[in-house]
């Protein structure tokens, strides 16, 4: 029986059952054309990518042997973002205030955004384009003056409909 290389450059396909695990502690969220590196993309945390399709049941007349499920349209959860408190310059920040502490009054901007997966060196493993994306919600976490912590901010957007593209 062959050994397996330990080099790993054996020069055919990978084999499935050693294929790398994705690690989720590297990653970028990316607004409208800013690029996986800039430094407004690094965030602390990301939640929220996931959809849901609700169905509704309808009996049909006479029968009573089963039931049919129609879909609804897909739901997603709210993209939830943290980091440490960003300046007043900052886009996401310029973003935030302009849809949130302008009211109806100011026209809706929203945006597109990419959540990209990244290999420790940087390399774009899986990637999540959110359409139509706009903060619904925007708050710093609490001040504890008997912890020694960075003041954390927190974004909460909705997005219309996300699409896993890798």
């Amino acid at each position: 029986m062959p050994r397996p290389s330990s080099s790993g450059s054996g020069g055919g396909a990978a084999d499935p059952r050693h294929l790398p695990l994705s690690s989720a502690f590297h990653f970028a969220v990316t607004l409208n054309t800013m690029q996986v590196g800039h430094k407004e993309a690094a965030f602390q945390e990301a939640s929220g990518l996931a959809a849901d399709m609700e169905t509704e049941a309808v009996m049909e007349g006479g029968r009573n042997d089963f039931v049919h499920f129609l879909p609804k349209p897909v739901k997603h959860p709210r993209l939830v973002l943290k980091r440490g408190l960003a300046p007043l310059t900052s886009l996401w920040v310029r973003w935030c205030k302009s849809t949130l502490e302008g009211g109806l009054a100011k026209r809706l901007k929203p945006a597109d955004l990419r959540v990209a997966l990244l290999s420790a060196d940087g390399t774009l493993m899986r990637q999540w384009l959110l359409t139509r994306a706009y903060p619904v919600k925007w708050d710093v976490e609490a001040f504890n003056s008997q912890r020694n912590e960075m003041a954390i901010e927190r974004i909460e957007l909705v997005y219309a409909r996300s699409e896993r593209s890798i």
